[in-house]
C-alpha cells in the first residue's frame, strides 16, 4: 500500500456527492489526511444544502469540471470506449471487478483502487488530465481545488510541455 493511502482513500470520499455519510466521516478525514483539511473544515461548516448544491454546481452540469478521467484525454468520442476498457484491464490485473455504479475512470473510484493496491499508474497516466481539472477548480474558486492539489502533490511532475 502507498504510503499516500489514506490521503487517496480520503481523497476518493470527498469527491463523491456529499451525504450522511461524508458528514459523518468528516472528523476522521480531517485527522487522517491533514492535507484536505481546506475542504474537510469548509465541509464541516457549510450547511448540507448549500454544499450539495455547490457539489452539482461544480461537477454535474458540464464537463468543464469532469470527474472522469478518461474524458480529459478523449473528450465524447468514440476513443473514450477503449479507454474505459483500459481502466477495467486495470482493475482486472490486480484481481478487482469493477462493479460500480459510475463509469471505471471515474476519479474516486480510481482513488480507492489507487489506495487500496498501491498502483498509482492509473493517476499517473492521466496526470495532465488531473492536473487540468484542478487547475479549473481553483479558477472556479471551489474548495474542491484543494483536493486535487493534494492528489497531484503525491505524483511525478507532469512531463515538460504537459498541458496544465
Amino acid at each position: 500500500m502507498p504510503s499516500d493511502a489514506v490521503l487517496y482513500q480520503a481523497a476518493a470520499l470527498c469527491l463523491t456527492y456529499p451525504d450522511d455519510d461524508l458528514r459523518a466521516r468528516l472528523p476522521l478525514l480531517r485527522e487522517a489526511a491533514p492535507q484536505l483539511r481546506e475542504f474537510t473544515d469548509h465541509a464541516a461548516v457549510t450547511p448540507d444544502r448549500e454544499l450539495a448544491e455547490h457539489y452539482v454546481r461544480v461537477f454535474d452540469f458540464k464537463n468543464r469540471h469532469s470527474l472522469y478521467l478518461s474524458w480529459w484525454q478523449d473528450g465524447d468520442t468514440r476513443r473514450r470506449g477503449m479507454s474505459l476498457v483500459r481502466f477495467k484491464d486495470v482493475y482486472r490485473a490486480h484481481g478487482l471487478e469493477f462493479t460500480g455504479e459510475e463509469l471505471p475512470d471515474y476519479l474516486p473510484a480510481v482513488l480507492e483502487f489507487t489506495a487500496r493496491t498501491g498502483d498509482t499508474g492509473l493517476l499517473v497516466g492521466h496526470r495532465s488530465g488531473l492536473e487540468q481539472l484542478r487547475s479549473r477548480l481553483t479558477a472556479f474558486g471551489t474548495p474542491y481545488a484543494s483536493v486535487l492539489d493534494a492528489v497531484c502533490a503525491t505524483l511525478p511532475p507532469a512531463p515538460v510541455g504537459a498541458r496544465p
